[in-house]
């Protein structure tokens, strides 16, 4: 047995892990590509680059429902994987990094960019592993495919990837769409696709009891908060101030700073989503990118914070059509945020998804599934 598979065996024995055979599969694929990437990579320099070049082992794009244990088998895919030649990071993360490697292509004037920044991605690399891929960007749409070509068929990088959509719902509905479905073409071609859609949702049992909504505002409520991001992300109280930070991409070479950013789940200030100029199509891409978003310090609006709760009721509307867990810390209840004040009529709409989304039906919806129709307007 392979080591992957004998320490998900021992999660499964210490009672961590439910019994879920679609789990075992996708763990027993994982395991079957990592005997083949080791295989691969004997004989020295000249044994890795023959593998490279000759040798193309098949990734793997695994896609379930949030909770379905997807980042588990990636953390335990990367940490018993016995090659030097591998690096996992965060999608957003690395096509910040493509979007640097091809301006300073582009200012040589030398012809395509894409070749010689793929070899340069390439180098001393054999695995490339994504968790939670998301497109939602036109710039990282349109080159994607052939990015991803020159480093799988070219480069010979085998690529591994988590998301929470199968490869034919990627940046579904996303402007310009037609430029991005052949990276669609080439994941369903090079990349075996996984499902993992097993019965237990272990967010939902991570977060069994918590309230969503905490007001009033103070140390209980962050208190509160804080431990919803602990459960869900697995990280540890006393790791607290290492939680890593990420920037979201938002189009236009303009970027989003998520200060907290950890499988999934973002965690925000009302002030940074709210108070600043932001527009629906950045709210639409921080709902693409994340399952679960922790807003706190949101305050109690009058007339003079117009802009704030029409930029809120956008974020919120996002949120909601997107399937996107929330948590909070407010001033008030929803109904008693924002009673005064140019559009506080129709904030009753803002109200009534945001009680909604504090049900259990909401939180057992998966990421990306658009709700059923909101009672108070008839609309979805």
């Amino acid at each position: 047995m392979s080591v992957l598979l004998a320490r998900y065996e021992a999660l499964v024995a210490a009672g961590e892990l439910k019994p879920d055979p679609d789990q075992r599969r996708a763990a027993e694929r994982m395991a079957r590509l990592q005997t083949e990437l080791e295989a691969g990579t004997g004989g020295g320099l000249l044994g890795r680059l023959f593998a490279r070049r000759r040798r193309k082992v098949r990734g793997v794009y695994l896609w379930g429902g949030v909770g379905r244990g997807k980042s588990m088998l990636m953390d335990l895919f990367v940490a018993t994987l016995a090659i030097g030649e591998k690096r996992r990071v965060h999608f957003h993360e690395f096509m910040l990094e493509v979007d640097r490697l091809l301006r300073n292509e582009r200012a040589k004037e030398a012809g395509d960019p894409i070749p010689p920044v793929a070899a340069r991605l390439a180098e001393n690399l054999t695995c490339l592993a994504f968790d939670e891929m998301v497109v939602t960007n036109t710039a990282d749409a349109a080159i994607m495919s052939r990015l991803f070509t020159a480093l799988i068929r070219d480069e010979g990088v085998t690529v591994v990837a988590t998301s929470n959509r199968p490869p034919a719902d990627l940046y579904k509905d996303g402007l310009n769409r037609s430029l991005f479905l052949p990276f669609i073409a080439l994941v369903e071609g090079e990349l075996d696709v996984v499902a993992l859609n097993g019965p237990t949702d272990y967010r939902l049992d991570r977060i069994a009891g918590l309230d969503s909504w905490h007001t009033p505002l103070g140390e209980a409520a962050t208190a509160a908060v804080r431990e919803a991001f602990f459960r869900l992300t697995d990280y540890k109280p006393e790791d607290a101030a290492n939680v890593p930070s990420a920037e979201l991409p938002l189009g236009g070479g303009r970027v989003l700073h998520v200060p907290k950013s950890l499988k999934g789940v973002a965690v925000f200030s009302f002030k940074r989503l709210c108070a600043e100029n932001r527009g629906a199509a950045d709210y639409l891409a921080l709902a693409h990118a994340y399952h679960t978003v922790i807003i706190v310090g949101i305050p109690a609006l009058g007339p003079e914070n117009r802009n704030e709760a029409i930029r809120f009721t956008k974020l919120i509307d996002s949120l909601y059509e997107n399937g996107v867990k929330l948590f909070a810390t407010a001033a008030a209840e929803p109904e008693a945020l924002y009673p005064a004040g140019d559009g506080s009529f129709e904030f009753a709409r803002t109200v009534s998804r945001l009680k909604e989304m504090q049900s259990g039906a909401y939180m057992a919806r998966g990421h990306g599934v658009v709700g059923a129709k909101d009672a108070s307007t008839g609309s979805a």
